[in-house]
């Protein structure tokens, strides 16, 4: 089963409270966060691999468990595979801002443009297109390709759950989706695996 943790890093903004995660990680993410400018950028590169690690040690998983991480705005998320099994995970969280529709045009297959683009209000094709976003880019997180991968060399049609209706052929295989949102909160959230058992439930870590 593959299940996702997203949690607030604003706490992580004073000082004292990042230093304490911060001691706690290894070198090389250390040294990914002292790279960073923004005290924001800092709190979710800190925040994210903390995630991680409290979830792997909560749940006894190995060092090489397959898991992926995303960050925005003042969140956090963590995607990770509990089984022992090596399935292909990937997880995005957006904070919804502006539509992109430009970029809608410019980089989604024709029918998801077109699908946006039918919708009847700006609200709602702002929704939608988020809704894609994360979808999007968390498989192409789990084909391990990332922003390497095309954004149009795959489409997605939604649905309970989406489903890839076009995939690249050097990814075949069944692919599975589960989307996720907080009421209230403006952000969209979407894990992808070859694993087809998704948790539905969101896990929420109000303390890291």
């Amino acid at each position: 089963m593959v299940r996702a943790w997203i949690a607030d890093v604003t706490p992580l903004y004073e000082n004292r409270c990042y230093e304490k995660y911060y001691d706690c990680l290894p070198d090389f993410r250390k040294k990914k966060a002292d790279a960073l400018r923004s005290q924001k950028m800092k709190a979710q590169s800190v925040g994210v691999w903390s995630l991680w690690q409290k979830i792997r040690k909560e749940h006894g998983l190995a060092e090489d468990a397959s898991f992926n991480l995303s960050h925005s705005g003042t969140f956090v998320m963590c995607a990770a595979e509990l089984n022992g099994r090596q399935e292909r995970v990937g997880c995005d969280l957006e904070k919804i801002g502006q539509l992109k529709e430009n970029i809608a045009g410019r980089f989604f297959c024709r029918e998801e443009y077109e699908s946006i683009l039918k919708e009847k209000t700006e609200g709602a094709r702002t929704e939608l297109f988020y809704r894609y976003w994360v979808l999007k880019e968390s498989f192409m997180k789990a084909t391990g390709k990332g922003m390497a991968l095309p954004v149009d060399a795959f489409c997605i049609r939604m649905g309970k759950p989406p489903v890839l209706v076009r995939q690249p052929r050097e990814f075949p295989g069944d692919y599975h989706y589960m989307e996720y949102e907080i009421k209230g909160l403006p952000y969209r959230m979407a894990v992808c695996s070859t694993d087809q058992e998704i948790d539905a439930e969101l896990h929420t870590e109000l303390k890291l």
